[in-house]
């Protein structure tokens, strides 16, 4: 799973220590997996779940219901011996990472909707709870909060993202950063280990063809309906410009490449753009799968244009205090 590191100006516990939180990410993930896959396959019920930490230790927990109903049917034994086929990838996990200790401030918390009746539902199942984890941990950090809009919960593209590429793969969602003191929202930033990808998404209705016509503007055709709409390479290329400022300031050498992303559509483009890749729907598939198969860890360039990138972004949070003050008097 790609870890979002910064989601609009949320509070991110990357910008405290990015050098910590990625191994921990995925510690916690592993941990939670094993635990699952190992209860799914012996059949057992649990009657209260035990809960994993910031610090990865198993702790008692604050809520009690039923993970599974127990099997009265013993599992195909072809389908147990083959359940690895399925593991959860951790590519940043190491037997020797130790989780410094810190307090308590956030638990995996998986809600069971319904028993999966293979290994593939219940992998389903885990990555959609652990994905409405993900938003929370990356809008909280040990004293502070930030209020999530739900829509982000609902978001296909941010969820098919997290949920498909790799560990290695940072994520910057719609971040908002700070251009000579004036806030810019930016659209989607990927950083892999070797390159940085700026993504702008061009999505309106199902088969929706996006001529470019010109520099300013492009024609939209829908059916029997066409419609001039702002030529969405003038923001992808704002995007490139001032990323492209940020890392060379900071000394990072890391090729930069453009995207242009339609699910739903298709683009009709004549000729070429220098750096940019056209992905619409005939080939969002096999775009996806392509970063998905990739197998390369982390590297200490990634990190540092992470680094430079949090260092601009803009912040709204509430102290955890004033968030459980305002809670009890809600309630």
């Amino acid at each position: 799973m790609a870890q979002l590191v910064k989601l609009q100006d949320y509070i991110s516990r990357y910008q405290v220590d990015l050098s910590r939180y990625p191994t921990q990410f995925v510690r916690l993930k592993k941990i939670q997996w094993d635990r699952v896959k190992q209860q799914w396959v012996s059949g057992e019920e649990i009657s209260e779940w035990e809960q994993i930490d910031e610090q990865a230790e198993v702790k008692e927990s604050r809520r009690t219901f039923s993970f599974f109903e127990k099997f009265k049917n013993k599992k195909d034994k072809k389908q147990i011996e083959n359940m690895d086929d399925v593991d959860i990838p951790n590519e940043l996990m190491s037997e020797v990472d130790v989780i410094p200790e810190e307090e308590t401030t956030l638990f995996f918390e998986p809600n069971i909707v319904y028993k999966p009746n293979t290994m593939e539902e219940l992998k389903k199942m885990f990555l959609d709870q652990f994905f409405h984890f993900q938003i929370k941990w990356a809008s909280s950090t040990i004293r502070e909060k930030s209020y999530v809009d739900p829509k982000f919960l609902r978001d296909s593209l941010l969820r098919s993202i997290l949920q498909s590429f790799p560990d290695s793969f940072l994520v910057f969602y719609y971040p908002i950063i700070k251009v000579k003191k004036a806030p810019v929202e930016l659209d989607i930033v990927l950083l892999t280990p070797t390159e940085c990808l700026c993504i702008t998404v061009v999505e309106q209705e199902n088969q929706a063809v996006f001529v470019g016509e010109g520099e300013r503007f492009w024609t939209k055709k829908s059916g029997k309906t066409s419609k001039k709409i702002l030529n969405p390479l003038i923001q992808l290329n704002r995007m490139e410009s001032i990323l492209s400022k940020i890392l060379m300031e900071n000394d990072i050498e890391m090729p930069i490449r453009k995207v242009l992303l339609s699910r739903n559509g298709y683009f009709d483009y004549p000729g070429t753009v220098f750096n940019v890749q056209f992905i619409d729907k005939r080939d969002f598939p096999n775009w996806m799968q392509h970063y998905r198969q990739y197998s390369s860890p982390m590297k200490h360039m990634q990190i540092r244009a992470a680094k430079a990138i949090l260092q601009t972004v803009q912040t709204t949070s509430f102290n955890r205090d004033i968030w459980n003050v305002e809670k009890g008097q809600e309630q």
